[in-house]
């Protein structure tokens, strides 16, 4: 006789403990449905189903970055062509880091 649980309740375990991973559009939803206030936060993560924390989480994201939903898409799109410069950038550098040490031991064999 094993106190090792069996397979059967490993899995269920496992799925018991899994977290419930919603759609941005659920959440927005949820959000959307406490900014207007009509109901209160308690009785949105019921109708919802969700737990009223993250009522009043998705609530502060969405106030929080409402106002990228005004800016322009070309001062997002500066900042992503700037990483994108300093990463290709990076992705040299260590490129011939590796080609001069791949040498280095090409001659030490």
């Amino acid at each position: 006789m094993s106190l090792l649980p069996d397979d059967g309740e490993k899995s269920r375990a496992m799925k018991k403990n899994a977290r419930t991973r919603y759609p941005g559009s659920f959440k927005a939803k949820v959000a959307l449905a406490a900014v207007s206030e009509q109901q209160t936060v308690p009785e949105i993560a019921r109708r919802f189903g969700v737990h009223a924390n993250l009522v009043y989480k998705w609530k502060k994201e969405l106030l929080g970055n409402a106002a990228a939903a005004f800016e322009p898409a070309s001062s997002t799109r500066v900042q992503s062509t700037e990483r994108e410069g300093e990463l290709l950038q990076k992705i040299g550098e260590l490129t011939v880091e590796r080609d001069f040490l791949a040498r280095g031991l090409e001659r030490v064999r």
